[in-house]
């Protein structure tokens, strides 16, 4: 029987995930009291059916929580294998979540919601540092979680707890907060003054073909793929999960759009041991503006 305890952070996207684990196969129990965990497992080991579990335990638990270290270790020493996957993002994402839905995290009570996370990750500490799979779910879609879920789940491929996110953003607009690596393409032609790529974005193809004409344009991709094939590794080995890869220029729409495809497709080409996704913040912006 394969085992997977499902935990994270309260809206991480869970709810989500078990969908995904339910079509994938798996026999899915959220909210699991810690204390029917080891007769659960007992009883599932008896049935053939039971291939695939998926247990959801978090901080729901409530003071049960504490418990769980020392119940995995008597799973441990009775020969049963599991693996835990745990789900977080960025506090700013838990938060807008959190309001957009109107609740508030089952630590704040009626407290500010920043208390309740930071007493939820306090608790949740331990689970995350013994987690087999961390995967941050700040920037996915549900059918990017998807992806990720099969690629470690269905797919056997290795792993390591790396999230990377190519996002492309306007300078006039802020530089995105959570980012950790910036480059500025405002030094590549710009189709803004050409009046009949001005409308288009980075994803035409007119647009693409206009960027990439240049000989500069070509050689910053080779000599950027190979810094960040540089530097992949260095982040997975010093334990980092989550990578924001950002490319800037004036409005977000057509330079920084099209080097963000680019590099997104090189990393897609080749990549086996880190998620992968591609976000284009600002690209409506400047068409929104115009039509006020």
């Amino acid at each position: 029987m394969k085992l997977l305890i499902l935990t994270g952070m309260s809206g991480s996207g869970k709810h989500s995930a078990f969908k995904i684990l339910e079509d994938m196969g798996y026999h899915c129990v959220d909210n699991l009291p810690v204390a029917l965990l080891k007769s659960f497992v007992e009883l599932a080991a008896g049935n053939q059916e039971m291939n695939h579990v998926a247990v959801g335990i978090d901080i729901r638990n409530g003071s049960a929580l504490s418990h769980l270290e020392e119940i995995l270790n008597e799973l441990e020493s009775d020969g049963k294998t599991y693996s835990i996957l745990f789900l977080d993002a960025e506090d700013s994402v838990l938060i807008r979540r959190y309001k957009e839905t109107r609740r508030v995290p089952p630590l704040a009570g009626e407290g500010r919601i920043e208390d309740g996370l930071r007493a939820e990750r306090k608790a949740l500490k331990f689970l995350k540092e013994k987690a087999d799979y961390i995967v941050d779910t700040s920037h996915l879609l549900t059918r990017d979680l998807t992806a990720e879920l099969k690629r470690i789940l269905a797919e056997n491929s290795a792993y390591q707890s790396l999230n990377i996110t190519v996002l492309s953003f306007g300078f006039k607009y802020g530089i995105p907060s959570d980012a950790d690596l910036v480059f500025d393409v405002r030094f590549l032609p710009n189709p803004y003054y050409i009046p009949e790529l001005k409308p288009l974005t980075g994803n035409d193809q007119a647009i693409v073909d206009y960027v990439m004409a240049s000989e500069e344009a070509h050689e910053f991709v080779d000599k950027l793929s190979d810094l960040i094939d540089f530097l992949i590794p260095q982040y997975i080995r010093e334990g980092k999960n989550q990578l924001v890869i950002c490319f800037g220029c004036t409005g977000g729409k057509h330079r920084s759009v099209t080097m963000a495809r680019q590099l997104y497709a090189r990393l897609a080409a080749d990549q086996q041991t880190y998620g992968l996704g591609i976000l284009h913040r600002d690209i409506d912006k400047d068409s929104k503006r115009e039509n006020k």
